[in-house]
C-alpha cells in the first residue's frame, strides 16, 4: 500500500527525527506531509519543516485541527505526542478508516480504552499499528505466543537521570545514587500507569505476548550505565529465549531510546516496498 500522504501528531524530538529519516532515503518520501500541532505553534513549525525539507519534492501542511487533518485523507497517522494525544485522538482517527501508528504504547495499558480502540478500528476498517520501538524479537515473541506462552519477564535499566519526573524520585535520591537500585517491580499495566514515558517497551511486550497483567516488569536506575538497556526472557511451548538490547538514548530526550524512531520509520517505509521482511 503506497504511503503517499503521512500525517504526524506532534512535533517533538521523535517527529523531527522521523521526518529526517523518511526524507533521507534513496527513494522519495511521502509526497504530502501533514503535521498536527498547537495553534500557537503552526507558523514556527511550518517554517522549521520548510527549512528541514528544503529542496525535497513534498507538500507540507501544518494544522491545529484534527478534523481538518483527517479530511485530507492521509494513508496513515503517526502519533508522536504522548499518552494524552492517544487518548484524545486515537478513536476518532480509526473510526474515520485511517490507520494509526502509536509511539506512546503505554497509553494502551488501560483495558477499557484498548477495547474502545479495537471497536473503533473495526467500525472504520482501519488498523492500530504498534511498532516494536526500542525492543527487538517481537516476531519471535508473537510466534511463541501462538504456540502457548508460559512466561514473559522484562527488566529495563536506565541511568538515574532518565527517571527524573517519575515516581522513582520518591523512592531513591537519583542525583546521589551510586549503585544500581530497583525502582519498580510488578506487571506491565502498573508499569505503564506509573511510568508512562519510560514503560513503552514493557507495554509493547505485553501486547505481543501474555498481556498487561501477566507480563512481569522490573525497572532499575543504574548509575553505572549511560545507555538504556532492555532485557527480557520468554518461555513457551515452541521456544525459550532471552535477549538484551542496549539502546542509545535520544540526544534530546534521555527517557527515549534512539532506536524507537527508526522502528517507526521502518513500519512506514515497509508499506512502500514490494518485498517486506
Amino acid at each position: 500500500m503506497s504511503q503517499r500522504h503521512i500525517a504526524i501528531i506532534g512535533f517533538g524530538s521523535i517527529a523531527r527525527d522521523l521526518i529526517t529519516i523518511l526524507y533521507g532515503q534513496q527513494e522519495p518520501g511521502p509526497r504530502t506531509l501533514s503535521v498536527l500541532t498547537r495553534e500557537t505553534k503552526e507558523q514556527t513549525t511550518k517554517a522549521e519543516i520548510d527549512h528541514q525539507l528544503a529542496g525535497k519534492p513534498v507538500q507540507i501542511e501544518v494544522l491545529s485541527d484534527l478534523d481538518e487533518l483527517l479530511a485530507s485523507r492521509p494513508q496513515m497517522v503517526v502519533e508522536c505526542a504522548g499518552h494524552e494525544a492517544v487518548t484524545a485522538y486515537a478513536a476518532r482517527i480509526l473510526e474515520r478508516g485511517i490507520d494509526l501508528l502509536v509511539a506512546s504504547v503505554g497509553a494502551l495499558a488501560d483495558a477499557g480504552f484498548m477495547r474502545e480502540l479495537e471497536q473503533a478500528a473495526r467500525r472504520g476498517g482501519a488498523q492500530l499499528v504498534v511498532p516494536a520501538g526500542a525492543i527487538g524479537a517481537i516476531d519471535s515473541l508473537g510466534a511463541a505466543r501462538l504456540s502457548g506462552l508460559t512466561s514473559v519477564s522484562y527488566t529495563g535499566r536506565k541511568p538515574p537521570m532518565a527517571w527524573e519526573g517519575t515516581p522513582a524520585e520518591d523512592i531513591v535520591p537519583l542525583r546521589e545514587l551510586n549503585h544500581s537500585q530497583q525502582i519498580f517491580q510488578g506487571n506491565a499495566r502498573d508499569a505503564a500507569r506509573l511510568f508512562p514515558k519510560n514503560a513503552n517497551v514493557a507495554a509493547t511486550l505485553a501486547l505481543a505476548g501474555l498481556g498487561m497483567d501477566r507480563t512481569t516488569v522490573r525497572l532499575v536506575a543504574d548509575p553505572t550505565i549511560s545507555e538504556n538497556t532492555h532485557e527480557f526472557e520468554v518461555e513457551s511451548k515452541a521456544l525459550n529465549f532471552s535477549i538484551q538490547l542496549v539502546g542509545k538514548p535520544s540526544p534530546t530526550n534521555p527517557k527515549t531510546s534512539r532506536s524507537t524512531v527508526f522502528s517507526i520509520a521502518r513500519v512506514i517505509l515497509a508499506r512502500e516496498q514490494a518485498i517486506v521482511i
